[in-house]
């Protein structure tokens, strides 16, 4: 072992929830294939087990005690650019989560396990300067390999000059002479899918502009021209034509030779989008949770190379390695996907605001509904840019929306149906006349509700104190939460009686009373249990589209960005679903949705009309979307948001208790709210922003996934403030054996 001190060191960060990066040293050997950005292979803990970290800073600084060196060095380019890095760094501080943890979610496995390529060897001719002297003898076959690497005048692969010369012998023999020289690189495997749809469609002229698009383009445009960082939040109704105005943003920045990022909330909105992309973009790559490992690392790769001008995807597409990047995008901004359940629970369109800002880059938000926060935030000085389309696009109208008060509805005797006779009626209407109709219901299975009548006994998780639904293709009771099955009762396990009732409406048994009622026409369903097979998203909407579907019905995955102009009817089943739910969002999301869903209906030459059934017509979210006024909904809702202290008028934080034993957690959780008590005496001071803390407290569903939870829900104007509370608690109260915690910033869900 060489007695020379190391010269370089570096510092590492792991997949660890630790705030700190550890110091390393570096051999000469390794030295010059150290990259920040990369990854290396570290000894790690007492028992110096080999972990993989990521290098964060590279320096010739001597640490103030002795360092163990990294073993391997496991990237020879780095898979994160200063860009990223300064990003990944941001999100670990604002969502209290070590950076190592972030740069693990950042990097798909794909792209860390090289996935989708090989390792090929290759062969070159060593330069003039660097051949033995004397040169030595060589076979006639050996000069035709010589004269074959220098009429290429680059490293050839081997196998590929071994065929040439019938055998790698004659190659071998110039390695050994130090005539040529042998390395291995990887290299792409073939694939049949390919990242790029352009050259599989026909190009797609612009569309000609109308007034209120000409306005909103001329305002979004100089931004685009001159670059740097400018927030726009695009609220255009629904069939406005924010679309176009995405593409011609698009265009102008990749007429400069820069790269955007399209962030879309639903993997089924992905076909349709490339569709509309790849017609005025020459290279378009597709970044989903649907991709394999293989197909995630080639795109990656090629983007991360300048090969895809524009990049589309679900919400980790905000971290693609673009170089150049030009323009983020945001279609949908409003909806909840964007946020992560686990860690680094970040909020895309937030990390998205971050990396324009820290990119110099203009950003475009667009929905016909935006979220709260980001409505406020277009109406405080500093904010976002508001640019609006008032009007759908030739003037279409917006579809009659009507309400179908369910406690007035007539109702079938000895049976409760689905859908009452003012929907059904309207449903034979519309297909009579050559229309398309489009049902939403977000609840999914058969039967939502299994009790016994005699004891009252409800069929629930063993894991979560949630009921089982019923789905009755696959004859299970199943937790949409922790996906634990288990067989239908044939009696009550409580009372042992056999009058068991499957109650509560999902959308597989809709579906079976849709086909009984419509038995002439075509019915398809859209939820998570029909859309699992790859390109099933695809086939369906395509289908729907070119009219070989009649009735198309599903969760919110057909509520939201589709276009389909024969749709003359859209019917909500039940739109009072989530709108009970003990989270401060439950309005806004119902409304959101319901404006969304109404949305489908009336974008064809054939207008369109929504019916919407309930049993809370009086409720404001229900009210003002019949009408379409996001306007007055957001006003009224930003009342009471902050009237409570909810945000946008204070920055909220959750901290979750769990243990699969109960008194643990509970302990644990009074240990925290002492903790949290000693933290508010020392940083909230007289004159500086108040944090509010509430708890510890049961969480609603106290038991879920086998855990036991408690919450703090922790708020304060300040953000520093916050966090610093935060912060001090987190150090101050490690866990005990058995007992975990979770923290979530900006949290979306409160149950």
């Amino acid at each position: 072992m060489s007695s020379v001190p190391p010269t370089r060191f570096v510092e590492v960060v792991f997949d660890r929830p630790l705030d700190l990066a550890f110091s390393y040293a570096v051999s000469d050997e390794l030295a010059e294939r150290v990259r920040v950005g990369g990854r290396v292979a570290c000894p790690f803990g007492r028992g110096d087990k080999h972990i993989e970290g990521f290098v964060v800073r590279i320096t010739e600084t001597v640490p103030d005690r002795p360092v163990k060196p990294i073993a391997k060095v496991l990237d020879d380019e780095p898979l994160l650019d200063e860009h990223l890095l300064k990003l990944t760094r941001w999100m670990a501080d604002y969502y209290l989560c070590g950076w190592g943890q972030v740069l693990q979610a950042v990097v798909p496995a794909g792209v860390r396990d090289r996935a989708g390529t090989r390792s090929v060897a290759f062969v070159a001719a060593v330069p003039s300067e660097e051949l033995p002297n004397p040169l030595p003898s060589v076979t006639p076959k050996q000069k035709r390999a010589l004269e074959a690497l220098r009429a290429a005048s680059e490293p050839m692969e081997l196998n590929a000059l071994a065929r040439q010369l019938g055998g790698a012998g004659a190659i071998l023999g110039l390695v050994s002479k130090g005539l040529i020289r042998k390395f291995a690189e990887r290299v792409e495997r073939p694939t049949e899918s390919d990242s790029s749809h352009s050259a599989l469609r026909t190009p797609h002229p612009a569309l000609q502009l109308n007034s209120d698009q000409q306005r909103a383009w001329d305002t979004i445009q100089p931004a685009l021209a001159s670059g740097g960082f400018h927030p726009f939040l695009l609220h255009g109704i629904t069939g406005s034509g924010k679309t176009e105005i995405y593409l011609r943003a698009i265009e102008e920045v990749v007429k400069q030779g820069k790269e955007a990022i399209v962030l879309v909330p639903e993997i089924s909105l992905t076909p349709q989008t490339i569709e509309r992309f790849s017609g005025r973009c020459a290279s378009v790559a597709v970044l989903h949770s649907h991709l394999t490992d293989a197909e995630r690392g080639q795109y990656w790769r090629r983007v991360a190379t300048g090969q895809v001008q524009v990049v589309v995807g679900a919400r980790s597409a905000v971290f693609a390695p673009a170089r150049k990047l030009g323009l983020i995008v945001i279609d949908e901004e409003h909806e909840t996907s964007f946020k992560q359940e686990s860690t680094p629970r970040y909020h895309a369109r937030d990390v998205a605001v971050m990396r324009a800002r820290f990119a110099d880059v203009p950003i475009l938000l667009g929905s016909a509904t935006p979220s709260l926060e980001s409505w406020y935030n277009a109406h405080r000085p500093g904010g976002y840019s508001l640019v609006s389309l008032p009007n759908r696009v030739e003037n279409r109208p917006l579809p009659k929306v009507e309400l179908i008060d369910l406690r007035h509805e007539a109702k079938t005797p000895g049976k409760h149906f689905a859908i009452g006779p003012t929907l059904e009626k309207a449903m034979h209407g519309a297909l009579k006349a050559g229309g398309q109709v489009m049902l939403f219901l977000n609840r999914r299975g058969f039967s939502t509700h299994v009790h016994c009548p005699s004891c009252g006994h409800v069929a629930q998780c063993a894991h979560c104190d949630l009921a089982l639904t019923f789905h009755r293709h696959k004859s299970s009771l199943v937790c949409h939460y922790c996906g634990w099955e288990t067989a239908p009762f044939t009696k009550c396990p409580a009372c042992s009686q056999v009058s068991i009732r499957y109650q509560g409406l999902g959308t597989e048994k809709l579906q079976e009373e849709i086909e009984s009622k419509f038995p002439n026409r075509v019915v398809q369903r859209m939820d998570s249990d029909t859309m699992g097979s790859h390109g099933s998203h695809r086939r369906v909407l395509d289908a729907f589209r070119e009219g070989k579907i009649h009735i198309l019905l599903g969760t919110q995955m057909i509520a939201k960005g589709l276009d389909f102009p024969n749709v003359t009817l859209v019917g909500v089943v039940n739109a009072d679903t989530g709108l009970h739910l003990p989270d401060f969002r439950a309005a806004e999301r119902t409304f959101q949705l319901l404006a969304q869903v109404s949305g489908r209906a009336g974008r064809g030459d054939k207008g369109g009309r929504v019916m919407i059934q309930t049993f809370t017509p009086e409720h404001p979210c229900i009210a003002l979307a019949t009408h379409h006024d996001f306007v007055e909904f957001s006003k009224q809702e930003l009342g009471h948001r902050k009237e409570h202290l909810y945000p946008p008028y204070q920055r909220l934080a959750r901290l979750i208790v769990r243990s699969e034993n109960e008194k643990a957690a509970e302990a644990y959780a009074d240990t925290l709210a002492g903790a949290f008590t000693e933290a508010l005496k020392r940083h909230v001071k007289p004159g500086t922003p108040p944090v509010r803390l509430l708890g510890p407290a049961e969480c609603p569903v106290f038991k879920l996934k086998g855990y036991y939870r408690f919450h703090f829900q922790v708020q304060s104007a300040a953000s520093g403030a916050l966090h610093a509370v935060l912060r001090e608690v987190l150090s101050a109260a490690k866990p005990t054996s058995g007992v975990e915690f979770q923290v979530d910033v900006d949290p979306y869900s409160m149950l």
